[in-house]
């Protein structure tokens, strides 16, 4: 695990490396993604036909090569707040047959004409796995049942046959599937109390694991640290497993529960440091789990269900408004603040097993599309150090630093965990390298620190800086990006102000 010494800021700051302590096994699925129906992220974004960047498909494949360079490995969709409207059986069959209707989350026309089997071949086209959220507000457990059916069985059956009429013979076998999108929250479609919410899923999610066991449901949580939370965690992950099916000890209805949340601040340091209140819920959340398998007596031969983070960013939506699209344009203050995110995924390994991006391309998005090209956002390109490195185990470090001691975003972060002013992670992967990701969120002031456990004559250095917190990227012009060097290993490092750092070396 990762500690924290604080320290005076007139005291030499130090990081304490130990590559031989692995904590836990990293899900790559951490660095997934997420496309809604929702602004410019399907129409403009990935699917844009007609332009001379896009393929016979009418797929992006600037957007497409962007997104393998990241190495996503699976992508939430339809919604977010557009699937509580959204009938899937509207968005099959051929083009000129399919509806368009009234789009209610944020407020437009929905044409239907990207749907289920453009979006799973555009996920081949990209080398990711689809991951599908089910319509709790307007939909039906049948309609559910049939979307499943379409997707996964080879069956002799309705809704099968119809994939195969529209051209798809062989299922496409969607593991992940979301019961419901916030559907605590009062700007939902048939917003649901969590009392009938814990009800619906339960039953729900009886019938859909009836059909296909093998799925991974997902439970609809809220920001991990609220009574929502408890509530439907303590009815749903229980040991009940009627008509599940094989080795009774070993199978749960509920397999992951997913949390949402959003930063942003005017002010530097409390935009910077807001992750770390995602990260106090993720901690939060485990603890709600434990205590649910404790209340309804788990076996401990049922895994632990693990955290599904499938909407994080840094977003302000005043600055960025939903009905407006949400196109974000993001400052060197918001890439510091989602290395910090990313931190936090590498240090709560354990328990996180899913976390995607909101969203993959335009809306709050690292990624932009012009009709000529793409613009890579300031948080891009900490994230692309993030997909490139830190996987494998998190390992042990010990961060001895100053602490930001000002206001926070929110508030109770002050109270239920520190707020560093270098905050890291470290990861030992599987070809050996050990790597260090530091983000120096001090504004005015470099970092000269010791490394201890650092032991190589060639380290890797990238870094992503710019010349102050509140530059951008414009397709203009690249004001932050990576600046990549090597360094002997030798003596202290120093972390420049406001900027992210990577060092990576062949462990001993």
């Amino acid at each position: 695990m990762a500690t924290f010494t604080r320290i005076d800021e007139g005291e030499s700051p130090s990081i304490t490396i130990h590559p031989a302590n692995k904590i836990a096994k990293i899900d790559d699925n951490i660095y997934g993604g997420f496309t809604e129906h929702m602004g410019r992220c399907i129409y403009g974004g990935i699917y844009d036909p007609g332009n001379p960047l896009s393929d016979e498909n009418g797929f992006r494949k600037d957007v497409i090569g962007a997104l393998k360079e990241l190495n996503v490995p699976v992508v939430r969709y339809p919604g977010g707040n557009f699937v509580a409207t959204y009938h899937w059986l509207d968005g099959v069959g051929p083009k000129e047959n399919r509806p368009s209707r009234p789009e209610l989350a944020w407020i437009g026309t929905e044409t239907n004409e990207f749907g289920t089997d453009e979006f799973m071949k555009w996920c081949e086209a990209v080398g990711t796995e689809p991951y599908l959220c089910l319509n709790f507000g307007t939909g039906t457990l049948d309609e559910a049942l049939g979307w499943l059916e379409y997707c996964n069985s080879d069956r002799n059956t309705y809704y099968v046959n119809l994939r195969r009429k529209n051209g798809r013979e062989k299922p496409y076998n969607v593991k992940y599937w979301a019961l419901g999108n916030e559907c605590w929250g009062d700007w939902q479609v048939a917003q649901l109390t969590k009392e009938d919410y814990a009800k619906k899923a339960y039953q729900w999610a009886k019938a859909l694991k009836l059909l296909d066991p093998s799925i991974t449901l997902i439970l609809c949580g809220a920001t991990g640290h609220s009574s929502w939370d408890y509530y439907v965690l303590k009815e749903c992950v229980r040991w009940d497993v009627h008509g599940l099916g094989g080795d009774s000890a070993t199978k749960s209805l509920i397999d992951m529960h997913s949390i949402h949340v959003y930063t942003a601040d005017k002010e530097h340091l409390a935009n910077a440091t807001a992750p770390r209140g995602a990260e106090r819920a993720i901690q939060m959340t485990s603890a709600l789990i434990d205590l649910a398998r404790i209340e309804n007596k788990v076996p401990v031969s049922v895994p632990k269900q693990k955290i599904c983070f499938d909407e994080w960013n840094v977003w302000d939506p005043m600055r960025a408004p939903g009905e407006q699209g949400a196109e974000e344009k993001y400052t060197l203050s918001d890439a510091l603040a989602v290395a910090v995110w990313l931190n936090a995924f590498i240090r709560q390994a354990k328990d996180v097993g899913m976390a995607n991006i909101a969203q993959s391309v335009n809306v709050i998005s690292p990624l932009m599309t012009t009709k000529d090209g793409l613009v890579k956002q300031t948080i891009w390109w900490p994230l692309l150090l993030f997909t490139k490195y830190m996987r494998g185990h998190t390992i042990a470090l010990n961060v001895k630093s100053s602490e930001y001691t000002g206001r926070t975003n929110p508030a109770w972060i002050r109270a239920a965990i520190e707020t560093p002013l270098l905050d890291c992670s470290a990861t030992l992967a599987d070809d050996g390298f050990v790597n260090l990701a530091v983000a120096n969120l001090n504004e005015e002031k470099d970092f000269e620190v010791a490394l201890d456990g650092l032991q190589a004559d060639k380290v890797e250095v990238f870094i992503v800086s710019g010349d102050n917190v509140s530059v951008t990227n414009t397709a203009e012009e690249q004001k932050v990006g990576i600046r990549e060097s090597s360094w002997d290993g030798k003596g202290a490092f120093t972390f420049a102000r406001h900027s992210f750092t990577l060092l990576r070396w062949k462990g001993a």
